[in-house]
């Protein structure tokens, strides 16, 4: 496989000794001439410009992460990295692109304090704690596995004295084995992910697997699920709703159900907007509803453009805080009437009368299959038909589908495939109730901020989709299946594979680069701003580091590959997936008894058990590795966080070394 290169031009605008200082760094990188790349990248910094800074923190990236350099003349060139064929040496490649922002998290001075304070004895009722009382110690756990008998080993009842596995939710209480904030255990926790850990905005549920057979209850894993991601080829596919697909089964059978169904939605979005402001302005009426004018919808399109140029130009940032109390009427219609959320309504509005006016000749005075049927003929119905779509499932993506963000086992449990442990409680009857019980009263800031009161979402979790941390190799979520009667229910629970992700992000840049693409967008005058204002839409920074590439007349496109693709997995848990999702179906059919399921985590623990741990509890390697996480002292354990070694500041402290 030959190597392509990528012309890195010096940015616009450079001297000539700037020119010359960039192609130095680009030799120096390459190891030509003896250079030292740290002197020239000195030499770089000291410029006081911005492209070249950027042009500089990126280009240490890309090698940093194999890519390699020629220098022709001035002239500055990369080449990705070739693929590797090998599993192993792919995870490795990888693991090492995540490390760079994870250690750069972890060598911020507030994360280090944060660390040591968990790993600093305190004392608790009347004893001494600290994190490492939630670690178990694995010579104590591999003892107890080998004195089990095979048959034993076998037992499900037996293991449990073992390990007895527990799901605790996280919330603002604390531990009672310790006295720490649950917070806190699942943040230290975190930390000895591969990758950082960033806060998602949205929905989260963060969780606790804990062992109850041992002094503190030990941490076996961690998981969190949160807002799902709106646009997702793979998962909308596979579920039935992208566009294409849900059009080409509706054509093969439309039916009564369906044409009351878009109608129904129609109607229902309507009622779900604020239009008080907008009929005293004259841009509504309720009679255009039955006979929408293409006149009507241009003024409304108008008015969005200029409510939006408003917003940009007086948004106050304290106009959007949350509400501190959701069931404020008058608050919420205050904030249907900013700026932003009058345009928005209005582009929404607009949309919806488009669509009425579509299907007016066929779902109207009153749906029919027949009309359904001509409908789908019509290019304009169509589309028509593909926006009420859309909008049956913005409602639903982030309420009722979420993403496993955080999954997996740590040490000792994860020798122990403790990790698929930890993935089949997350999607557990327990989880499932825990996520509704937190949600079922929760307002949607954006629904609400349009609508002009309250709105409350559906919160049943029916459908949740995860990431393999590697795209090659085995996975933890490879052959994972509960089946019916492990939960007395109609059907299996899998994960099920669809396909692989996009490898694209900024996840392989480290934190200096993104800062200084993103300050290059936001210090340029000429050309198009990104500005950092709310409802300017999702992932800002994204844009901006996109935007700094185009400045710099760098193929973002290229840069912005990390080259790690992962594997997608699903998980319906209902029978009626997308019958439910679209709201066809009132109420989801559950493949798990859900009223009467307060058994669900022992059933799948027992299940884990005989399926996974019982076989691998015999195995001489993996008790081995077990027995390497050591509490006792000198701690050697691999739920320990490590911290990178930086120059300490003033008041801080080293990681404790306990001897």
């Amino acid at each position: 496989m030959t190597k392509t290169w990528y012309p890195l031009p010096c940015p616009p605008g450079c001297r000539a000794a700037e020119r010359r200082a960039f192609a130095t760094l680009g030799r120096a990188l390459a190891g030509v001439g003896g250079l030292v790349p740290e002197k020239a990248r000195e030499r770089c910094l000291a410029r006081d410009n911005a492209a070249l800074t950027a042009a500089t923190h990126v280009l240490l990236d890309l090698v940093g992460q194999g890519w390699n350099v020629q220098v022709n003349g001035d002239e500055v060139s990369v080449a990705p990295p070739l693929g590797v064929g090998d599993p192993v040496e792919e995870k490795r490649r990888v693991r090492r692109q995540e490390l760079i922002k994870r250690d750069e998290q972890l060598a911020v001075p507030s994360v280090r304090r944060f660390v040591v304070a968990m790993e600093k004895p305190r004392e608790f009722d009347g004893k001494f704690v600290s994190i490492f009382s939630l670690m178990r110690d694995g010579k104590e756990l591999a003892t107890a596995l080998r004195a089990l008998d095979d048959s034993a080993a076998a037992d499900p009842k037996k293991l449990r004295r073992v390990i007895d596995p527990y799901v605790q939710i996280v919330t603002g209480e604390r531990c009672t084995q310790t006295g720490f904030k649950l917070m806190d255990i699942w943040r230290y926790f975190r930390h000895t992910w591969s990758n950082q850990y960033t806060s998602t905005p949205g929905r989260t549920l963060m969780i606790l697997i804990r062992d109850r057979a041992a002094p503190f209850h030990p941490v076996i894993g961690i998981a969190a699920l949160g807002s799902a991601v709106v646009q997702l080829a793979e998962r909308d596919d596979w579920i039935g709703w992208q566009s294409g697909v849900f059009l080409e089964d509706l054509s093969a059978t439309p039916t009564l159900r369906m044409a009351r169904w878009i109608a129904a939605r129609l109607q229902t979005a309507l009622n779900e907007l604020y239009v008080d402001d907008l009929v005293k302005d004259g841009l509504y009426w309720p009679s255009l509803w039955d006979n929408p004018t293409t006149d009507a919808i241009e003024r409304l399109l108008k008015e969005a453009e200029s409510r939006r140029r408003d917003h940009h130009r007086f948004v106050k940032p304290t106009e959007f805080k949350k509400l501190h109390d959701a069931d404020d009427v008058d608050a919420w219609r205050r904030r249907a009437e900013l700026d932003l959320f009058r345009s928005k309504r209005c582009l929404a509005l607009a949309d919806l009368l488009g669509a009425r006016q579509a299907l007016a000749p066929y779902l109207y005075p009153k749906p029919t299959r027949s009309g359904l049927s001509r409908a789908l003929e019509d290019p304009k119905a169509r589309r028509a038909i593909v926006s009420v779509l859309r909008r049956a499932k913005a409602d639903a993506v982030g309420t009722e589908i979420a993403d496993l963000t955080v999954c997996g086992a740590v040490a000792p449990y994860n020798s122990l495939l403790g990790g698929k442990l930890v993935s089949m409680l997350a999607v557990s009857p327990t989880v499932v109730k825990a996520y509704k019980q937190r949600y079922s009263s929760y307002a949607s800031e954006i629904a609400s901020s349009m609508a002009g009161r309250p709105i409350r979402r559906r919160s049943n979790l029916v459908f949740i989709g995860t990431t393999s941390l590697y795209g090659s190799g085995a996975s933890q979520y490879n052959r994972i299946r509960i089946p019916p009667e492990v939960l007395g229910g109609s059907s299996s629970i899998e994960f099920r594979q669809l396909g692989r992700s996009k490898s694209f992000g900024t996840s392989h840049l480290s934190a200096e680069s993104v800062r200084a693409l993103v300050r290059l967008a936001e210090q340029t005058a000429g050309g198009a701003r990104v500005n950092s204002i709310f409802g300017e839409g999702v992932n800002p920074k994204f844009r901006k580091v996109r935007h700094g590439f185009d400045l710099l007349r760098w193929p973002s496109d290229v840069l912005l590959q990390h080259g790690r693709q992962r594997i997608i997995y699903g998980i319906s848990l209902v029978n009626n997936l997308l019958p439910y999702l679209l709201g066809a179906d009132a109420e989801p059919s559950y493949k798990f008894r859900w009223r009467s399921s307060n058994g669900n985590v022992e059933s799948i623990s027992a299940w884990w058990m005989r399926r996974w741990l019982a076989p691998r509890s015999r195995r001489t390697d993996v008790l081995a590795a077990v027995t390497a996480n050591q509490t006792t002292r000198p701690v050697s354990h691999g739920a320990r966080v490590v911290l990178p070694v930086v120059p300490l500041l003033p008041g801080e402290y080293e990681q404790l070394e306990l001897y």
